[in-house]
């Protein structure tokens, strides 16, 4: 119980700040835009369930993909966090997303949404936009701390880091299925504002995470 509890807390204080669901539900807002809530809802549930999925291989068998492949977790952040900032910089510099009218093409736009949008619930959508390089590496760090443990001590680990992530994948459905109920409820120009926020929070955070591979890579280059 004290080893679930343990990974539970560490998962949740390290991946909440990095997932913030809120946040997501905005990104999602600015790259599909404001429609119907009724695709929404269908990206909302695969990007949760696909967030669920993708954080549990990685803590199963990424470190040993990443060890077949000679990639070091370094340069996943490097390169994972260049993505980001790119994502970023795109949904910074992109033309405002108009509301949805009572207009009779509203369904239909709605419908030709969801099915532009559900190739794309894993790439772009959930990840790099729901979980992005630095909860990649978290959930790597921790699910080989967790490996290192006794059995008796491991399933329980896993089980706590599994069920926190059960639990934001949740909030991500939450947020994400009723971004435009709470867009329509808000003016837009605060929305837009809102929304180029977080796309250049985007780039920070994704140069950030950059950075801290590459000056990890030049220090074990030049000790």
């Amino acid at each position: 119980m004290k080893e679930f509890s343990t990974y539970f807390l560490l998962t949740l204080s390290a991946l909440l700040p990095l997932v913030n669901p809120p946040g997501t539900a905005l990104e999602l807002l600015s790259i599909v835009g404001a429609r119907d809530a009724s695709p929404y809802k269908v990206l909302a549930r695969k990007m949760a369930v696909n967030m669920t999925l993708f954080l549990a291989a990685v803590a199963l068998a990424g470190p040993y993909i990443l060890q077949f492949f000679g990639i070091s977790i370094e340069v996943l952040q490097l390169v994972g966090g260049a993505v980001l900032a790119a994502l970023g910089w795109q949904l910074l510099n992109q033309p405002d997303a108009k509301h949805a009218t009572d207009d009779p093409g509203v369904r239909s736009a709605a419908e030709d949404c969801v099915t532009q949008w559900k190739s794309k619930a894993f790439y772009p959508l959930t990840f790099p936009v729901t979980v992005g390089p630095g909860s990649v590496a978290v959930t790597l760090t921790l699910s080989a701390q967790a490996k290192n443990l006794e059995l008796a001590s491991r399933i329980p680990a896993f089980i706590g880091l599994f069920s926190c992530v059960v639990i934001l994948s949740v909030a991500i459905y939450v947020c994400c299925a009723y971004a435009p109920f709470v867009a329509a409820r808000v003016p837009s120009g605060l929305v837009h504002g809102f929304l180029r926020i977080i796309a250049f929070l985007l780039i920070c955070i994704g140069v950030e995470i950059a950075w801290h591979g590459l000056r990890a890579l030049i220090v074990a280059a030049h000790p």
